[in-house]
């Protein structure tokens, strides 16, 4: 999966296997969600979807590369081999840097490639943003501005506005996280307490022609959304921020509060003469890496079932209702793969540690009490889901027929630990998480229930 590196332990890793419960029938359905998600996760990464996009580099000017997000390394590398091998670009007329997330970087030919925090930011983060505002104010005319996006970007690019500090920053992206905000609303936030995001990085380069090329992470692939859209127009407004805030409950320093209320701190819009030479392509979706899976799982032997790329909910309350699907395909005697895509969210109520894939495997557990021929992976493809911001956190779990009778027999209580939010405890003890470290890439989430007819 990923890089060269991440196939040689991807197998190895992507479950904390407990061997004595993966025998037979068992083991072999579990090796069909891993083959899934695996081939959902591989159709993203850059050395597959990006090469095509790239365009020759302009016939004077330079190519600074400025990247950011989970896949910002991989891509980097990706573009960084094709302008030096293909079209023997000298180095001085390629320039850029890179921002990824802890624990995603690859090395690089000239590139700088910085790690950062996320998806709380960091001050490697405010340095790093720094230094790609400033490569794209000194653009000129003649160069091309290369910005290669994928999710994380927003926490990744870092550059507060006004008199916002970074304790303020992280201290409002921690509490948009907890109050159960979507990524649409969190960055219409963001959007508009930032000097890169909601078209202000396409502000900072004009006039060079800027080419974004992204990864997209956010449900209906839209622009403004991926990694903040600090390339195109913003169709968010300063009232919009001011009414999430309300609506959420989050708390706001004096310094944001002036930033919310000062009209000349609106994002551009369409129509701003920073965006006349821009240009905006998308290289991977979602939908294409659910459609890979559901051909995946076609291929071995599952009629799939394709909810959609874009779902969006609360995770439990979406677990729910897949459970009921897969029941009444059970009782119909169909063998079939329920698979979806999208970006759940979780409202923290408990003290536990999860994410929105986990606590959708837990409350599936849950919901399908024990059903026969029922099992599930829930991952997000980029390989961590919530989690404490470590490249090694757990990207998900897995869910078989047998998950409550383990968890009772080893003391644990499941309705208590989702009450809790504490899926990764659970999960950890079964030794279920999904475990597959960086895949340098990021689709959002690929959810599969198996349903056997045997």
């Amino acid at each position: 999966m990923g890089d060269g590196s991440g196939e040689e332990r991807g197998n190895e890793r992507l479950v904390n296997r407990d061997e004595a419960h993966l025998t037979g029938t068992a083991g072999a359905r579990r090796a069909v969600l891993v083959e899934v998600f695996e081939a959902a996760v591989a159709a993203a990464h850059p050395r597959l979807c990006l090469p095509r996009h790239l365009p020759p580099p302009p016939a004077n000017g330079r190519v600074i590369l400025l990247a950011a997000g989970k896949a910002a390394a991989s891509m980097t590398v990706v573009a960084e081999e094709i302008y030096e091998r293909e079209y023997r670009l000298p180095r001085e007329r390629l320039t850029g840097i890179a921002v990824t997330r802890h624990g995603y970087a690859e090395p690089a030919r000239g590139i700088e490639i910085v790690e950062a925090g996320h998806p709380v930011p960091d001050a490697a983060g405010i340095a790093a943003t720094e230094r790609a505002l400033a490569l794209a104010a000194g653009a000129h005319k003649d160069d091309l501005v290369l910005v290669l996006l994928s999710g994380g970007g927003s926490a990744n690019w870092i550059a507060p506005a006004g008199s916002l500090t970074l304790a303020e920053k992280q201290a409002i992206t921690r509490a948009l996280l907890r109050s159960g905000a979507s990524i649409e609303e969190i960055n219409a936030v963001r959007k508009h307490l930032s000097r890169i995001k909601g078209g202000r990085l396409a502000r900072c380069a004009a006039p060079a022609t800027i080419l974004t090329l992204a990864i997209s992470d956010v449900p209906r692939d839209d622009p403004s959304t991926i990694a903040s859209g600090p390339t195109v127009p913003d169709p968010t407004t300063l009232a919009d921020a001011r009414a999430i805030v309300r609506r959420r409950g989050v708390p706001l320093p004096p310094s944001a509060e002036a930033l919310l209320d000062d009209p000349a701190n609106e994002s551009p819009k369409a129509g701003d003469p920073a965006f006349a030479h821009s240009r905006f392509e998308i290289i991977a979706r979602p939908a294409d890496s659910i459609a890979i899976a559901a051909r995946t799982a076609r291929d071995l032997g599952y009629e799939p079932i394709v909810l959609g790329a874009d779902l969006e909910g609360e995770a439990r309350e979406v677990a729910a209702e897949h459970a009921r699907q897969a029941l009444a395909l059970r009782a119909a005697g169909r063998r079939a793969a329920i698979i979806s895509g999208g970006e759940l969210t979780v409202t923290l109520k408990g003290k536990g540690r999860g994410g929105p894939n986990q606590e959708y495997a837990l409350a599936l557990a849950l919901a399908l009490d024990g059903a026969a021929g029922i099992c599930a992976l829930a991952g997000d493809t980029d390989g961590t889901d919530g989690g404490g911001g470590s490249a090694s956190d757990p990207a998900g779990a897995i869910v078989d027929e047998t998950t409550l009778a383990r968890a009772r027999a080893l003391g644990l209580d499941p309705a208590a630990s989702l009450a809790d939010n504490d899926s990764t405890g659970f999960f950890e003890a079964l030794g279920d998480l999904l475990l597959p470290g960086p895949t340098r890439t990021n689709v959002n989430d690929c959810r599969v229930i198996l349903v056997d007819d045997r």
